[in-house]
């Protein structure tokens, strides 16, 4: 079955030559030029991943990213004309999966696409062929909606938030170095550095934790990495 991208910048001639290319690699794409309707088609379509630019009319990237996560888990990559670390680093606090700095190589753009979407449908078969829920003290894991439930409230996490937090679920007490996780969760072939790792810790113990400085289930191990205590439930 064919990939759907939805591809949002307002250079038309960029869109373009992106929405050529995957086609070519016979994927199914839909333009956006703006935040709105981004949003619109967002709200109004299933999609497999969405490039995003982070400089848009109406809405920014940024936000559209924020918002695109109160409703939706769709794979994210920021396309950003900027190479400061910030923005790069500021796309993935609002839930971006991945970025790339313009000007790009559309070749480098497919190779991230897929690189994202094979990762996706790897783990698809496991999740099917195991529990589908996991449970520790007042967090519940939808793994097959993936949804995540702080007692009976359901909390929106990103798709690589969600993967870090079942990684660490699934192996209490056991410690993840930051090269572990970033290799799991986002591939041997990323090429963003472990800080990304931090970034995302951080959002998930500020969205799990009732005091991210004094986590109760997701733990430092000081100059090793991160691990989940587990709670009875």
């Amino acid at each position: 079955m064919s990939k759907k991208v939805l591809v949002v910048d307002d250079e038309k001639l960029i869109v373009k030559g992106i929405k050529f290319s995957l086609e070519q690699d016979e994927m199914e794409v839909d333009c956006a030029y703006d935040g709105e309707e981004a949003l619109k088609l967002l709200k109004e379509n299933e999609y497999d991943i969405v490039l995003l630019d982070l400089m848009l009319p109406k809405i920014g990237g940024y936000e559209v990213c924020q918002q695109l996560r109160e409703f939706s888990q769709v794979p994210v990559i920021m396309l950003t004309a900027k190479g400061d670390d910030m923005d790069k680093i500021l796309g993935l606090e609002y839930g971006a999966d991945d970025y790339v700095t313009k000007p790009f190589n559309i070749l480098e753009v497919k190779a991230r696409i897929k690189a994202i979407l094979r990762r996706v449908d790897q783990k698809k078969p496991a999740v099917e062929a195991q529990s589908n829920e996991l449970v520790s003290g007042r967090i519940r894991l939808d793994l097959e909606g993936k949804r995540t439930f702080i007692g009976n409230e359901e909390i929106s996490l990103t798709s690589k938030e969600f993967e870090v937090l079942e990684i660490l679920m699934r192996n209490p007490d056991r410690v993840y170095t930051r090269d572990n996780l970033m290799n799991l969760v986002w591939g041997t072939d990323y090429p963003g550095d472990v800080r990304t790792v931090d970034v995302h810790i951080r959002r998930l113990r500020e969205k799990i934790e009732k005091d991210s400085g004094n986590p109760m289930y997701v733990h430092t191990k000081w100059g090793v990495g991160y691990y989940f205590l587990n709670k009875e439930n």
